[in-house]
């Protein structure tokens, strides 16, 4: 099912998602700071809607994500949207996430994350699909959302691919943020650099790997993709079932309500 978005709200995101051309890379900005650029559906629907396009358009050669302000790239789920979900709606909103990781993962063109601070949760996932992070000392990246009551079904996944079973138990179980250093040292973070080059190092790479013979690169990309495939297939089913059954509960709203309330 695709998430019917009315047209106030897809007014609204187009201000909260931005996107323009920097040369033939297309710069796609997360434009919520008051919120640390937390995101809802109306803004994951936008997202997916300029990567579709991007796609598409032969005058763009690369994308580079990133986040508006200093403090964060986004910080995940807005939870004043996800306090007011059932299981129906949660068994929805897995569906979202689905598209929208599957988008970013089978994008066919070099796809960066600039990480101008904070990446937490779905944000954290959504910057891992990336092919190539780039971040300062202030990007802490992370998997918190058992702090708030939401069970880590895709995050736990993406994390055990890319890190290996131990270290993605430890994150998802603790909710822990890892430091720049850290998720640099462990291979998170591709580059670290100063704050004021994070833009123009991910222009760079996006720049470079726009570079690399067209076909070799898209079919790197395919088979990257096509063997993860079935393990991101399970994990989603799992998420559905998992999430359905914890929102019906009502843990994960009781747990944002209370976060909320202490102004979280």
């Amino acid at each position: 099912m695709t998430l019917t978005i009315d047209a106030e709200a897809a007014r609204e995101a187009e201000r909260q998602v931005l996107a323009a051309m920097d040369g033939a890379t297309l710069v796609i900005t997360l434009n919520r700071p008051e919120r640390l650029n937390a995101w809802n559906a109306a803004m994951r629907a936008r997202l997916l809607d300029l990567l579709a396009d991007a796609g598409r358009d032969p005058a763009i050669t690369a994308v580079v994500l990133t986040g508006a302000g200093d403090r964060a790239f986004c910080a995940g789920q807005d939870l004043n949207e996800g306090k007011t979900f059932d299981g129906a709606r949660a068994e929805e909103w897995i569906g979202e996430w689905r598209r929208l990781y599957g988008a970013l993962r089978r994008f066919e063109k070099p796809l960066v994350a600039a990480l101008n601070g904070l990446a937490a949760g779905s944000a954290f996932q959504a910057a891992l699909m990336c092919d190539i992070r780039v971040g300062h000392a202030g990007s802490r990246m992370g998997q918190p959302e058992i702090n708030s009551g939401i069970v880590s079904a895709t995050g736990f996944w993406i994390m055990r691919e890319m890190l290996g079973l131990s270290r993605a138990v430890e994150m998802v179980l603790t909710g822990r943020l890892a430091s720049a250093e850290e998720a640099h040292r462990i291979g998170l973070l591709h580059h670290l650099v100063a704050p004021g080059e994070v833009h123009a190092k991910a222009l760079a790479v996006a720049a470079d790997l726009a570079s690399k013979p067209p076909l070799a690169f898209r079919l790197t990309k395919q088979r990257i993709a096509d063997l993860t495939q079935p393990g991101f297939d399970e994990t989603f089913e799992a998420a559905r079932l998992i999430h359905r059954q914890a929102f019906e509960a009502g843990e994960p709203q009781r747990v944002m309500e209370r976060f909320l309330a202490k102004g979280g």
